[in-house]
Parts: C-alpha cells; sequence; structure tokens
C-alpha cells in the first residue's frame, strides 16, 4: 500500500503520456512516406511533437531540426514526471539526467575535436540543463578547443575524469570517450547507487547491471569484428564491473580468438539463454531488445516503482531512436521494407 501511494499520481500520469507513443502501424506508414517533409507533416498530426512542430517554419524541415524538436519532447517529458515525483523518485531521476550530461559532453567533444565551423547548437538544451544540472551550457559554448572544454568543466564531477588524459598529446576523441564512459558506468556503480534505497536500489541494481554487461557485450564484438583489436586491449575498453556475467564468461570472451568463437562463447551466457540472441538482429538491435524486455517486465511485476518511469523514458528515447533512423532512411530513398528491416535491426 506504503507504494501505491507514493506512486499513484506519477503512474497516472505516465499512462497517459504513454498513449501519445507512436504505434507500430505509424513507424510502417511513415516509413511509406516519400520525402523528409512528407514525414514531418505526419508527426505534426502526433499530439506528443505537434506543439514543437507547429513552431517550426518549413523551410528548415530537415532531420537537424527536428531532432532538437524530439528531444524538446522528451525532456518535456522528463520535466512532467520530475514535477509530479517524490523526494524518492527524484533521486531516481537526478541519477538518470546524469547520462543526458554524458550525451551533452559528448557532443561537445565532436564540435572541438573536429573543428566544426558551424556553432554549438545547444539553446534548445539550455533551460533544462539550467534546472536539472550542474553543467553550464552557457560555458560549454565557449570552448574552442579540447583545453578549454576540460577546463569549462571545473566544479563538476566530470572534470577529474577528462583532465587526467588533458595533457597527453596523443589522446585522441576515442580515448575521451572512453574515459567519460568508464567514469560514468564506474561511478553510477560503486557510488551513486547508494543514494537509492530498498526496492529503488535493487531495481537499479538489475537493470543498470543488465546494461553494463550487454555494453561489454557489444563492445568486444565491435572490437574483434571492426578492429581486430587483441585481449589486452579489449580489457581496457571494457567497464571493469559485471553483473550476470561471470568472470569466466568475461574472460571467454575477451580472449576468444575470432568472432565466429565469441559469438559461440556468448550463446553459453545467461543472457542467450534468457534472452535468445542467436537470430539475425544486428548486436546493437539485441541490446536494446534485452533492455525492453527486461524493463517491460519489471514494470509488469511492479507497477508501482521506477520501473514505470524508467520503462517510460526507455521506450520514448527509442522511439526518438526510430523516428531518427526512419527519416535517414527516406532521406536517403530507401524502400519502405528496407526501412522496416532497419527498424527491426535485421542484419543487412
Amino acid at each position: 500500500m506504503g507504494n501505491l501511494m507514493l506512486y499513484s499520481g506519477i503512474v497516472t500520469k505516465i499512462r497517459a503520456m504513454q498513449s501519445k507513443l507512436l504505434t507500430q502501424q505509424d513507424f510502417e506508414d511513415i516509413a511509406g512516406l516519400k520525402s523528409v517533409p512528407e514525414a514531418i507533416e505526419y508527426l505534426k498530426g502526433k499530439p506528443a511533437y505537434a506543439e514543437y512542430i507547429n513552431e517550426m517554419d518549413v523551410s528548415l524541415y530537415h532531420r537537424g531540426n527536428v531532432e532538437k524538436v524530439l528531444y524538446q519532447s522528451l525532456f518535456d517529458d522528463y520535466s512532467r514526471i520530475f514535477r509530479f515525483a517524490g523526494i524518492r523518485q527524484k533521486k531516481f531521476l537526478r541519477l538518470y539526467w546524469k547520462r543526458y550530461e554524458v550525451d551533452l559532453i559528448n557532443y561537445c567533444l565532436r564540435i572541438v575535436f573536429n573543428h566544426y565551423t558551424a556553432p554549438f547548437d545547444l539553446e534548445y538544451k539550455k533551460r533544462f540543463f539550467d534546472r536539472y544540472s550542474d553543467l553550464s551550457i552557457d560555458k560549454l559554448i565557449t570552448s574552442g578547443n579540447i583545453g578549454e572544454l576540460v577546463e569549462n568543466l571545473k566544479g563538476t564531477e566530470y572534470y577529474h575524469a577528462l583532465s587526467k588524459i588533458q595533457d597527453s598529446e596523443e589522446a585522441t576523441l576515442f580515448d575521451y570517450d572512453l574515459a567519460l564512459d568508464l567514469y560514468y558506468f564506474s561511478t553510477m556503480w560503486r557510488k551513486e547507487r547508494k543514494l537509492l534505497e530498498g526496492t529503488e536500489r535493487d531495481m537499479f541494481l538489475k537493470d543498470f547491471g543488465t546494461k553494463i554487461d550487454l555494453l561489454n557485450i557489444q563492445w568486444m564484438y565491435r572490437a574483434k569484428k571492426y578492429y581486430n583489436m587483441l585481449a589486452p586491449d579489449i580489457y581496457a575498453l571494457t567497464i571493469p564491473y559485471h553483473y550476470r556475467l561471470t568472470v569466466e564468461d568475461f574472460k571467454a570472451l575477451v580472449e576468444a580468438p575470432t568472432v565466429e568463437e565469441f559469438e559461440h562463447r556468448v550463446a553459453s551466457t545467461y543472457y542467450s539463454r534468457r534472452y535468445r540472441l542467436d537470430d539475425s538482429r544486428t548486436i546493437e538491435q539485441k541490446y536494446k531488445d534485452v533492455l525492453r524486455a527486461l524493463y517491460l517486465t519489471d514494470r509488469r511485476r511492479d507497477p508501482y516503482s521506477i520501473a514505470t518511469i524508467n520503462t517510460y523514458l526507455f521506450l520514448k528515447e527509442e522511439e526518438i531512436n526510430k523516428i531518427t533512423t526512419v527519416l535517414e532512411c527516406i532521406r536517403y530513398g530507401l524502400s519502405r521494407g528496407d526501412t522496416l528491416g532497419y527498424l527491426g535491426g535485421v542484419a543487412q
């Protein structure tokens, strides 16, 4: 009864928000459209995005501007949930927001490393970060090089992780990305989870631990298939924590001599036995599908808990990724069938 009282309001709010998510039929309809402006007009008829698209001039109907609209909708949803949240729920939501901070820093790293002539385009995120984050977009957008960017992170928890490699003339964008990701996952696993209690903490451990295991499997696979990396280098880029992967599993995967042997060893892990990872989906899609199944199961078993918040935000982020993918497919003139294949993660 305690959880029912704590979560009844927020669960009712999220159910109303979830009713606005796109359906499979919506994606099938969009995949059959012939141009990006047609797809944007279709989204204009959907309650979750109409408000933002109606503010756009037709001349701005392209993927970059649409992505801003999609993320404004996501951040507005986060804000609505936060306003309904109690103290315990807000602790979880503040932890969740850190993933958006990492995404923001990664974006800034790409701007300064690649010397883009276009300015930082972060105004649409500013009001949300001013409200929920210690990161200052006003400072970050003044960064002209990596040194200035790291200096503009001073006073935040991310400064130390990136300043350690700042002085190396050999440091690459990959090195900074890796340092940031390892800091985020390690800190969340070792320290931040302690801010939660009881069932919230148990659910966080299960969900975040699963995410760590699956990301490690994904990174190992890509390291072997696309970069021919050796075991010592693969160990260096993985998150040094395990949940359902045993130490023996982890070692066997890292040290598998071929991609085929790696896939054979994945088949003997808990995740393959539990979620059947032996089909033609891409490894990235398998990762998303396992998380979706986990979150939906959590919500079904314990709807009056952080599972409802976690699942909704995951589904909304997944929807944004799918919309972005379908717009890109349309832009390149792919057929409806090929587009739906990409959305389903079927290996090409």
